[in-house]
């Protein structure tokens, strides 16, 4: 599958840069040649020991694999799912654990750019096409405002983009994903409680996420005298949309709501009136379940800061590869 990128990032003549979007469960790879992503395999991280080995396999496939062969990347960026703060990455939701210099030297690269993966999705916003984005509800984006970018997957990435001179973005690095959830309804109380059993802390994550879908549907059939069944969060979505399990509607009913929640507190701590996007994994699969959903309602049911979100739109990203074009920027700013 190809992407065209535009416009294209600088620095990329020559040869290819090797990009990565690497999240708990799977590991994307591609090449930026020019002003295309080409080349993009998915690899399962849990098949691979380190970040490097599984670098290492997706360039033997792409038949890269020889060093000095022509057309090898000499450079790459890579977006991860945890904090990055210096040479050393632990990622949040995987064993791995690697050396930024350790890995451009494995492999062979002059340079390597490592940024959190919502980082690079946040980049991306200012690439996106309208066919990549869908919004949900009203509102209309401010020109020249803060973004807000949050999104559900194998853990809850959060990041923004705040607008500077030149029409150039700087990408907010943080881990929002782990702040307090709070719930907005006795039921949504209960079930918190309930999480407080299994977890010290209960974070937005802990609910927001692939593993939070389960964790709210495990809930949910608890406080109801119902054993839960072991249920993969595919299975949960699934069974959901087919409405066959009144528990797992629940849970995608109540995970929709708690996602507004958060982005709405997201915009306000923001001021995030150029919009609010919601990629990663899950919501995109939801479709209009998501659509008529709460999360617009949850969005805006601030009390006094009611009128302030109203106008401010919320989108879903449909764009299959966001963080690819993300990177595309991020590798061109070594």
């Amino acid at each position: 599958m190809a992407v065209d990128l535009a416009p294209a990032a600088p620095g990329t003549a020559g040869s290819p840069i090797l990009v990565a979007d690497i999240g708990g469960t799977n590991a994307r790879f591609g090449l930026i040649d020019g002003r295309v992503v080409r080349d993009t395999r998915v690899l399962r991280c849990a098949d691979y020991a380190s970040i490097e080995d599984a670098a290492t396999a997706y360039l033997a496939a792409v038949g890269l694999a020889a060093a000095g062969s022509p057309g090898r990347p000499r450079r790459g960026a890579f977006a991860v799912a945890g904090p990055v703060t210096g040479d050393t990455i632990a990622m949040t939701n995987l064993v791995w654990q690697f050396s930024v210099s350790r890995v451009r030297d494995a492999l062979g690269l002059e340079g390597l750019v490592v940024i959190n993966d919502f980082t690079a999705v946040a980049l991306s916003v200012p690439r996106l096409a309208d066919e990549d984005r869908r919004q949900i509800g009203d509102g209309a984006p401010q020109a020249g405002a803060v973004v807000a970018v949050l999104g559900p997957g194998s853990g809850l990435g959060v990041s923004g983009l705040v607008p500077g001179a030149n029409g150039r973005w700087t990408a907010l690095s943080g881990e929002g994903g782990h702040v307090t959830m709070a719930p907005t309804s006795d039921r949504e109380s209960a079930v918190l409680g309930q999480l407080r059993k299994s977890f010290e802390h209960v974070s937005a994550e802990r609910v927001l996420s692939g593993p939070g879908l389960v964790n709210l549907y495990g809930a949910l059939s608890t406080l109801d005298g119902r054993g839960p069944a072991a249920l993969t969060p595919a299975q949960v979505a699934d069974n959901a949309l087919s409405g066959s399990d009144p528990h797992c509607v629940e849970a995608v009913e109540m995970f929709c709501a708690m996602l507004g929640t958060v982005a709405g507190n997201l915009a306000l701590t923001l001021g995030a009136r150029g919009g609010v996007y919601v990629a990663g994994g899950i919501v995109p699969k939801l479709g209009t379940l998501f659509t008529h959903s709460r999360f617009r309602m949850h969005f805006m049911e601030k009390g006094r800061m009611r009128d302030f979100l109203a106008p401010v739109p919320t989108y879903v990203v449909t764009h299959e590869l966001p963080a690819f074009l993300g990177l595309a920027e991020a590798a061109g700013t070594e």
